[in-house]
């Protein structure tokens, strides 16, 4: 399997570029995020830890880039619980001193909240404990892409991503533009995700046409938050 270091990669760009500090070689596993008591206290039962996720191997990020393509038809094997675990660590995994992120963020408030439905179950990923805090039981697929218009690649993907922002969270100190900071923080998650999928050798595409109400529904949210993208992935099919 091919790992997801060019996300990593481009990460510690970032992190150079904007703070100052040289990027330092990539680690065999990436930094596992710092101990931190539960404010929603999750049983065993409904939670799913992921594997640690692995900062060596893959494509260089510019054959990433140049391959990157949308992928609408995806075969029927489940996804692993390890390409799920880089895919959401890609777009919000903690990357360092238990608190910064892999895609940046306005004040490093981090508004956005990652759901992933497969065939057991909604889950909402949790960065702090690096694994998945179930919602709901059951396949919730086929509500999500009721809710994605019925588009073919909701219905066909064995897992669906789903990103959501709270805009509150940044309006605390940014105001009236807090809703555009989301969106464009949204777009930094979703190319995260696109990318480790490439470099995983995984098909998926960013969908934004579906129902706000509904999506929120289905997650069991109000309408303080917002969805802003869904993300079909699974293996690549060609028909």
């Amino acid at each position: 399997m091919r790992y997801v270091w060019v996300v990593t990669f481009a990460a510690l760009a970032l992190g150079a570029g904007c703070g100052g500090k040289a990027a330092e070689p990539p680690a065999e596993t990436c930094p596992p995020p710092a101990p931190e008591a539960e404010t929603n206290p999750t049983s065993a039962a409904d939670f799913r830890a992921l594997p640690a996720v692995s900062c060596q191997g893959g494509e260089p990020l510019f054959a990433v880039l140049a391959a990157r393509r949308s992928t609408r038809t995806y075969g029927d094997r489940k996804l692993t619980d390890e390409e799920v675990a880089h895919l959401l660590w890609a777009g919000q995994g903690i990357t360092a001193e238990g608190k910064y992120r892999t895609a940046p963020s306005a004040g490093a408030l981090y508004p956005m909240t990652l759901y992933y439905a497969d065939d057991l179950a909604l889950w909402r990923y949790e960065p702090k404990r690096h694994g998945l805090a179930k919602v709901t039981d059951g396949d919730a697929r086929g509500d999500v892409a009721r809710a994605g218009l019925g588009q073919a690649p909701l219905k066909r993907a064995p897992g669906i991503i789903i990103v959501v922002a709270k805009p509150s969270i940044t309006a605390a100190k940014y105001g009236e533009r807090a809703e555009r900071y989301c969106v464009l923080e949204a777009g930094h998650v979703a190319q995260n995700i696109l990318l480790a999928a490439e470099a995983l050798g995984l098909g998926a595409c960013p969908v934004g046409a579906f129902r706000d109400g509904d999506v929120l529904e289905v997650l069991g949210l109000g309408d303080d938050y917002l969805p802003l993208y869904m993300i079909p992935v699974g293996e690549r099919f060609e028909p």
